[in-house]
């Protein structure tokens, strides 16, 4: 399923199609980079939430962009 991205002010996020999962990225107090998957109840794969801390921004890009693919491939 298609993620696209939606307009935060503080950090980035990606939303699915279906607006059942998020992926959130935003950088912390320490200066690393959180990536937050969160999925909700009601989708119909279940809940999940997963958070991974990485050191430069083009990692945490790289994390999101795993994580949108997992997905993908969840669904095929």
């Amino acid at each position: 399923m298609e993620y696209h991205e939606v307009e935060r002010q503080a950090g980035r996020e990606w939303e699915r199609a279906d607006g059942n999962a998020v992926i959130r990225l935003r950088q912390t107090a320490r200066g690393d980079w959180a990536v937050t998957y969160d999925r909700l109840e009601q989708a119909d794969e279940g809940s999940a939430y997963e958070r991974v801390e990485v050191g430069s921004e083009e990692a945490a890009l790289s994390r999101v962009e795993e994580f949108q693919e997992r997905t993908a491939e969840a669904e095929a």
